[in-house]
């Protein structure tokens, strides 16, 4: 069968019936139109931003969409989640230039889904292939050094990895919903102690507070107003530039209500802290969060047990609460492992990332097992 693969500058320009009629059946939020156009319109992942989109697109000899896959040019390693620095330090110091890059990816998203996404009437395998090939291809073409693919599945990760592309491997946190009906049933699945440190901190957190989850329509242009503030001064705080624009949660706020769960903590009427969740088809998703009142254990009460109890409600199979932080185990959220995969054109550079890499990825599955085992707060069986 014969493909025809281009690549596009913004998502806009495949449109919208055509994407989502190839990322829709993922059930991931991230990967819909409304989400990646929202990045890009917003002008939240743009060129000045470091972020221009090449997106591929692959039709059929009948000219149909038949494959997409985000795709971005990177002037810089920021807003990724998976590391790679130290290389382009080193590269650069040889004399190389890392920058610019490829990225296969959702923008400021560390979570994990397809990355090659194909429409429900093609061959899934077929079309993943001609995907990896196009994006390895305009690495060549391009002139760039590397083809970098984070998060995916389990399953295209094994894909590139057999294609010869090095396979990484990290961890991050996630709560499972093992059939439990209401808060309290998860929480009698703890340990003891851990049941008396959960209700201690959650009310703590909630006194003198009113806690709300927000989504659809009762989500105002005030909450996004509130939650905006949150998130700069937060993200000023943590690491100096918050990428997402305020016009990013007006589009969001317009197109996705449905797919949002924003929680907000007000005191005497007035907000001051929040966290933001997308709803997938089986997952709940925690993204950004904010305050500006100090409150103990609030934190763990808006990014962790309210998630956790919204997750109850709907029947959903897991909470992803984003990347990093070892103190989530204790709340609940176990190690998993999550991946990337990376294509570089400098044997090298690429050498000594494969024998690094190669080291990297036991020690990876040995922590997640040692953590999983003695820092899980769940009683023993």
């Amino acid at each position: 069968m014969t493909f025809h693969i281009t690549v596009h500058d913004r998502v806009a320009d495949i449109g919208k019936a055509e994407w989502d009629g190839c990322a829709g059946p993922s059930g991931d939020p991230f990967l819909s139109f409304d989400f990646l156009d929202a990045c890009e319109a917003s002008g939240s992942a743009v060129p000045r931003q470091g972020w221009a989109g090449r997106h591929l697109c692959v039709r059929d000899d009948q000219r149909r969409v038949t494959g997409v896959m985000p795709l971005w040019l990177k002037g810089h390693s920021q807003g990724e989640y998976v590391f790679d620095h130290s290389w382009a330090d080193a590269y650069e110091r040889a004399g190389g230039q890392y920058y610019p890059k490829l990225l296969g990816a959702v923008p400021f998203t560390p979570v994990t889904g397809p990355r090659f996404l194909a429409h429900p009437f093609a061959d899934e395998t077929t079309v993943r292939l001609a995907l990896l090939q196009g994006a390895t291809a305009l690495v060549e073409r391009l002139g760039v050094s590397s083809l970098h693919v984070n998060f995916p599945t389990q399953g295209d990760w094994r894909t590139m990895g057999e294609a010869g592309l090095l396979l990484r491997e990290d961890m991050q946190y996630v709560w499972r919903n093992d059939g439990y009906g209401t808060f309290d049933d998860f929480l009698a699945a703890l340990s003891s102690s851990r049941r008396k440190t959960i209700r201690r901190e959650r009310r703590d957190a909630q006194a003198g507070l009113d806690i709300r989850v927000l989504t659809g329509r009762d989500i105002e242009p005030a909450h996004w107003d509130a939650f905006f503030a949150f998130y700069m001064d937060t993200g000023e705080r943590k690491w100096g530039r918050p990428y997402l624009t305020r016009d990013f949660f007006d589009r969001i706020g317009a197109t996705m209500a449905d797919r949002i769960a924003l929680v907000m903590a007000f005191r005497d009427g007035a907000p001051i802290a929040g966290a933001l969740n997308f709803i997938g088809d089986e997952a709940l998703y925690g993204r950004q969060w904010g305050a500006l009142d100090e409150v103990p254990f609030l934190h763990f009460e808006l990014c962790y047990y309210q998630a956790i109890e919204f997750a109850i409600a709907r029947g959903l199979s897991r909470v992803e609460a984003g990347a990093q932080g070892e103190h989530k185990i204790a709340r609940g959220y176990l190690p998993s492992p999550v991946y990337s995969a990376h294509w570089i054109a400098d044997p090298a550079l690429r050498e000594p990332v494969a024998r690094y890499l190669d080291g990297e990825r036991p020690a990876v599955e040995a922590e997640i097992a040692v953590m999983a085992q003695e820092l899980s707060p769940f009683r023993k069986s």
